[in-house]
Order: C-alpha cells, then structure tokens, then sequence
C-alpha cells in the first residue's frame, strides 16, 4: 500500500505543449510563469516561427513547456515548416495545453485545424481560458467552455489571465498534477533549451515585428551572424552581435530601415537594451537588411536560414 504523504513529495516532470490560434497568449503565459521575457510577444500574429522550450522549476515540479508556432494554414514553405514544428512537438509532450480566449462565441478556423490535430494525438488535454480579466460578464466564460467542450473533452478548466497574473497558480497546480514522477530533466537555474545566438536573433526579430507596418513581419528572418561573448572570449569587456535581417522584398528593405536609418537604429536600440537585461553584460549589436527574394518559398534558402525540416 502506498503512503499518499509521500506520494504528494513525489517529484513531477514532464513536457507540456502550448497550443492555440496566433496571438492567444500563448508566449505571454510562458513569460508570466518565469517572471522573465524568454519567448517573443509581438503585437502581430505567427510570430513564433521554432517550437521553443522554457523551463519552470519549482521544489515541486519542472514543467517544460514548448511554445509551439500558431498553427494556420500555411501558404508558403516557411507556413509549412511552422505547421510541421507544431505537429512534431505534440509527439514529444506529456500534455497539451490548449489556450483559447474567454468569450470566443465560435470555433473558428484556426481552432478547427488544432481540434483536427488534438483528435489524433492521443495526449491528455488541459484547457486554459485566457484573457478573462477582460470578459464583462463571467457567464460569458461558461459559454466559451461549453462551446470547446462540444469538441474536445478536457481534462481539466482552467480560466487565467496571463497578463493580470490571475489563476496561474492553480494553472501550475493542474498542469504537474498530471505530469509523470520523475526527477527533473534540466539544472534548476536553466529557463530555455536553446543557445544564446538564438535567443538574440528571436529578440531582434521580436523588434523588427514591432516597429514596423503590418506587411513586413511574415517576409522577415534574422540571421546572427557573429556572437562573441565576454563568457567565450575573456578579453571581451562586451557581447559582440552582428545580424543580418532578411526580407522579401527591396520596399521592406526600405520600411526597416527608415528614413536616414532611424527605424532600424530604434529597432537596434530597443533590442540592444532587451538583450543586456537577458545576458547581464554591455551588448554592441550591428544591424544590416539584406533581399532575398521568395526566400520563404524555398527549403534550401530556409535550411541556410537555419530551418530544419
């Protein structure tokens, strides 16, 4: 017979995907939970284009969630491999966290595409109803859930605000209560699986989605090129960047830029200041913009673009 006391000290661990239509908080969740700016909250949607792993280690669990790309129908190569990160991710959950909006009154048809996966995947499903600090009437949220329960059934409800910090505890709760007994997988200070080169191109991309008009996003990628930091290169007193931001098109090339370079110099700054709060030492980032034309269309540009498929 086991002892419930000890079982309730047993140690919890496992991988926990974030599904949902673009722009539903599923980043601002992750951010929320670590208390830190890991994964990229643009203001524009698809924006995350990798399945990125943030880690949330407690005395009780270590939770890895993979912030999966919004799932949409794709309508070049680069939408594809976005589709694809977000499939191969379930394969290797423990969890899907389905995030939808409170007071969503239909099931649209990016949540069609996620129902259509979640009913192959055959992993257990944690519904969490965000944005309810802004709901006028709490009857509205009962609606929302009775909507998505006619679709999926959930292991559990959970409403939270990821901006107003409201319910996350209870979310965490939920979450490793349904994760296996293991130890963890990962050192207890680690936030992401990923290497600092990467973090920095997403912060930069994160820049330019915001600082420019709506048709550039989805025609952009950044490239770090050259990343010396004073932990690789003692002599260094700062972290030393140069990325090169790709675009589609040469008017793009022009938005980013701006007029006498103003815009990409706001972008610089903006992205410089993030990434000396992320990295804890003075960063000297050198920006440029370069065309290649249709380079989302093509697998051998995305693969030189560091997207694997």
């Amino acid at each position: 017979m086991t002892d419930n006391k000890n079982e309730d000290l047993e140690y919890r661990c496992g991988f926990v995907a974030l599904l949902g239509r673009p722009n539903v908080g599923k980043s601002s969740i992750i951010n929320t939970l670590l208390k830190e700016k890991v994964a990229a909250v643009p203001s524009k949607p698809q924006t995350t284009r990798n399945a990125i792993r943030c880690i949330l280690t407690t005395e009780k669990e270590q939770i890895i969630f993979v912030d999966t790309p919004g799932i949409h129908k794709p309508k070049n190569v680069l939408g594809d491999f976005m589709v694809n990160e977000a499939g191969k991710a379930l394969t290797q959950v423990d969890l899907i966290c389905f995030v939808v909006e409170a007071g969503d009154r239909s099931i649209g048809e990016q949540e069609e595409l996620i129902i259509e996966i979640l009913s192959k995947c055959g992993v257990p499903i944690v519904l969490a109803v965000n944005k309810v600090d802004k709901l006028p009437d709490p009857e509205l949220f009962w609606k929302t859930v009775e909507m998505y329960e006619t679709r999926i059934i959930p292991a559990a409800v959970v409403p939270i605000s990821a901006k107003k910090g409201t319910n996350m505890d209870v979310f965490i709760e939920t979450l490793s209560g349904m994760l296996p007994v293991q130890p963890p997988i990962y050192p207890a200070d680690m936030l992401m699986d990923t290497t600092e080169r990467f973090l920095a191109a997403e912060v930069i991309r994160e820049k330019v989605l915001n600082f420019t008009d709506q048709e550039v996003p989805h025609g952009t990628a950044v490239v770090v090129e050259e990343f010396r930091s004073p932990e690789e290169y003692p002599e260094l007193r700062t972290c030393e960047i140069r990325a090169t931001i790709i675009v589609d098109r040469e008017g793009q090339k022009g938005i980013i830029i701006g007029r006498g370079g103003a815009k990409l110099k706001t972008i610089g700054m903006a992205a410089r200041k993030d990434l000396e709060e992320k990295f804890g030492y003075p960063i000297y980032l050198q920006l440029w913009v370069k065309v290649k034309p249709g380079w989302r269309k093509s697998q051998e540009e995305l693969r030189r673009l560091g997207y694997s498929f």
